[in-house]
């Protein structure tokens, strides 16, 4: 118990410092996030997670560090999707380049703790009603035939309940107010739209997370590996964005293999009984099916 707290311990510690260097020094002020500086963070944050693979590989052995990897890797694929809505948020409500950044930080830290509490859940029902794990597989199947038949992402924040309820209960400015959340005007606490947005974007990833948690649990069930491997893959979402705000043209045909990838993780979690598939076999999977949905979408760019 006391190697677990310390293991849980020193992680957490190790995500909130990391956070608090990049908000409070590395990002102390708001500015346009380049193509050379977010891919240079978008590297960095993959080395510190390969280098913690490395250290699960040599504390935990090859199977955990091979589970790590396979559900860093399925976040990841399908964060990239996700950032693509982000990025149709943002034009929506025309945030300033260099305000984004601060939206996404606060956004990724409140995802921090609903994964966590996904995460929790899901393993939880699956321990106690084994059932369920039938539930998720069919979700999943359902979820990628969903994605592959859809061509074209079509948000309407306006309509989230989350910000309609919101606006009936506080008053909201009409402007950005620089990187503030709440302003005091004429002895009266006003939101700015940039709490709005934050909001828009919380609730959205609650809804990614209903995708992506089932997923890695197919995976997985080791809450230490299931959430580390989340976490790492979260943590490198902000650069990620501006790295595929200047890219996104080049992944048009990703959905595809997102739809594979989902599909083939709900038949291996509905399998897991008569046939269980190991985790390596899982790995090339979706590394494989990754790579193709890239290189299609390089060979047959969009006609328009």
């Amino acid at each position: 118990m006391l190697h677990q707290l310390f293991l849980w311990g020193g992680f957490i510690f190790f995500v909130f410092v990391m956070l608090a260097l990049d908000l409070g020094v590395f990002h102390r002020r708001a500015h346009d996030i380049g193509f050379k500086e977010a891919l240079t963070w978008s590297l960095a944050w993959i080395a510190l997670a390969l280098s913690f693979n490395a250290g699960i590989y040599l504390f935990r052995g090859h199977e955990a560090a091979l589970q790590f990897l396979a559900g860093y890797l399925l976040e990841k694929s399908l964060s990239v999707d996700n950032l693509f809505v982000f990025l149709l948020i943002f034009t929506y409500f025309k945030v300033p380049a260099k305000l984004q950044h601060t939206i996404l930080f606060w956004g990724i830290l409140g995802a921090l703790v609903m994964r966590g509490v996904f995460i929790a859940s899901g393993i939880a029902l699956l321990e106690r009603f084994h059932w369920v794990i039938y539930l998720f597989g069919a979700f999943l199947i359902f979820t990628g035939i969903k994605i592959g038949f859809e061509k074209d992402k079509e948000i309407a924040p306006e309509k989230n309940p989350v910000l309609r309820l919101f606006k009936r209960c506080f008053p909201v400015t009409d402007q950005y107010e620089g990187s503030k959340f709440f302003v005091r005007k004429n002895a009266r606490v006003f939101a700015t739209p940039l709490l709005v947005i934050l909001l828009v974007v919380e609730t959205t990833d609650i809804l990614f997370a209903v995708d992506s948690i089932p997923a890695v649990l197919a995976v997985t069930r080791k809450p230490f590996i299931v959430y580390t491997s989340n976490v790492f893959a979260i943590l490198g979402l902000r650069a990620l964005y501006f790295v595929l705000a200047s890219l996104m043209r080049l992944f048009h045909h990703l959905h595809y293999g997102l739809a594979v990838v989902l599909a083939f993780v709900g038949i291996k979690m509905l399998l897991s009984e008569i046939y269980p598939i190991s985790i390596g076999a899982s790995l090339g999977v979706i590394a494989i099916t990754l790579a193709a949905s890239v290189i299609a979408s390089l060979a047959w760019p969009p006609k328009h």
